[in-house]
């Protein structure tokens, strides 16, 4: 039984249109167009998108251009939209016009048959609807919107937990000395405050870069219309309309102070990717810091214990594995691949405009959403809940023969070598050679020897076998 249809029309002739559809000839021209991936632009940017069409009517009724009932229904239209109603009124695949042109369109479309029934006329797409815009400006508008929003609601809020996590186990853990690696291998030790206390540092001036890049996405193209120039928008329009996207969002947004870039290029979007980029390479070295600590539980590292959430094979009874840490850097490397199509797509139009916005949307967006839903659950799932072993952190400290570095201003490198080596290969405490060869007594040489005041740094103190 074939569905009903109802005939729409463009500049372009007439098309058949799903009856229920609210969307009109353009945005069924681009579904049939464009039958690429299945997956539709990301929803932050349609509701972002609504936005600007709500705010372009707040404006362009304050200047007259439009009268105040249309204005109205517009809004309203508009709302429904942004309160997540009609999601699947816009079916328009991300791999479209370059412009974006289908998504602007299939928006209009929506909410000019929105409009005309709430007012009981007709509200043109085009000429009421896109009103003092191009797809052209209103499409990275929204993409800057939509990820000043994410940034706010999502991202910096996990970022904020993740690290108020790290700072809470850092704290309790202080105390506790474990064996410090460089390439892999032994070296001085540290605590694990101090291990965490250093993730947690490393997130804290990834946000403040981040924070720094969302500030350039409040000054938007908007009002450029076409190709920067302003044509049809009213000299006040960018200025009101910003004003009212304020209102709506909450976030102070202004007109770009060169509408052209804006349009042009997509630089504020791909240097908030590459701030993106660095949090997920941050990211992915506490996963993997987390997966070598937590292998064994017996033929590997095994200091801690992350949480076990789900059986680990379906082969081998009793297995765990660190799922968690696992999918935090998938999440990592597809936001760092997306790193790479954003700073393709940023660089991809000839002269006046970029023509792969939906792309730049859809990736960016989804690298934001990915490190937000990551970042809560490695908190959540495994940096809050996992349990030090003591036991194996302690009988590695007593055998790591790298501890012999305290005593080199007292004995001298080579024979501090000599110590190193020797424990190493009679397995021996690196204590009790020490003695030997330094000739000094257990009660001068453990307190140097000490992890814990290791790892406070400074010279060690006292004569034994100086000169060595």
């Amino acid at each position: 039984m074939r569905s009903k249809t109802r005939i729409e029309r463009d500049s372009l002739g007439e098309l058949e249109v799903p009856a229920e559809a609210l969307w009109g000839a353009q945005t069924q021209r681009a579904v049939l167009n464009f039958p690429v991936s299945g997956l539709a632009m990301p929803a932050g940017f349609l509701r972002a998108l609504a936005a600007i069409k709500s705010a372009a009517a707040t404006a362009n009724a304050e200047l007259g251009l439009l009268d105040a009932a249309m204005a109205e229904a517009i809004a309203a239209a508009a709302g429904e939209v942004i309160a997540g109603q009609h999601a699947n009124q816009f079916p328009v695949d991300v791999f479209q016009t370059g412009s974006g042109t289908s998504s602007n369109m299939n928006m209009n479309e929506v909410l000019a048959t929105l409009a005309s029934a709430r007012l009981g006329r007709p509200v043109s797409a085009n000429d009421h609807i896109n009103m003092a815009q191009s797809s052209n400006d209103a499409v990275p508008s929204a993409i800057q919107i939509a990820a000043a929003q994410a940034l706010r609601e999502a991202l910096l809020p996990a970022l904020k937990l993740l690290r108020k996590t790290l700072g809470k186990r850092a704290a309790g853990l202080d105390g506790v000395a474990k064996t410090g690696r460089t390439h892999l291998m032994d070296a001085m030790p540290l605590t694990f405050g101090q291990e965490l206390g250093t993730w947690e540092a490393q997130l804290g001036l990834a946000r403040e870069r981040i924070e720094q890049e969302s500030e350039r996405l409040r000054f938007l193209p908007l009002s450029g219309t076409a190709i920067g120039t302003g044509i049809n928008a009213d000299p006040a329009f960018g200025k009101r309309a910003c004003r009212a996207l304020q209102k709506l969002t909450g976030i102070k947004f202004r007109p770009a102070e060169n509408l052209f870039v804006g349009i042009a290029g997509q630089d504020a979007a791909l240097a908030l990717s590459a701030q993106l980029n660095g949090l997920a390479a941050i990211l992915m070295k506490i996963a993997n810091d987390l997966r070598w600590m937590n292998s064994g539980p017996l033929a590997g590292l095994g200091e801690v214990e992350l949480p076990a959430l789900q059986p680990g094979s379906s082969i081998m009874p009793g297995k765990v594995n660190p799922v968690i840490p696992e999918a935090v850097a998938m999440v990592c490397a597809q936001v760092m691949g997306q790193h790479v199509t954003i700073s393709i797509a940023a660089q991809s139009g000839n002269f006046q405009l970029n023509v792969m916005l939906p792309l730049v949307a859809h990736a960016l967006l989804q690298s934001i959403e990915l490190l937000s839903n990551a970042m809560r659950l490695l908190a959540d799932k495994a940096i809050a809940g996992f349990r030090v072993r003591t036991d194996r952190i302690e009988q590695a400290l007593a055998r790591n023969p790298i501890l012999v570095t305290a005593l080199n201003p007292l004995i001298g490198y080579a024979k501090g070598a000599e110590i190193a080596k020797r424990a190493y290969v009679e397995g021996r405490p690196l204590l009790e050679v020490a003695m030997e060869v330094t000739g000094g007594s257990a009660e001068q040489l453990a307190p140097l020897l000490d992890p814990l005041q290791l790892t406070r740094g400074g010279l060690g103190s006292g004569g034994v076998g100086a000169g060595g």
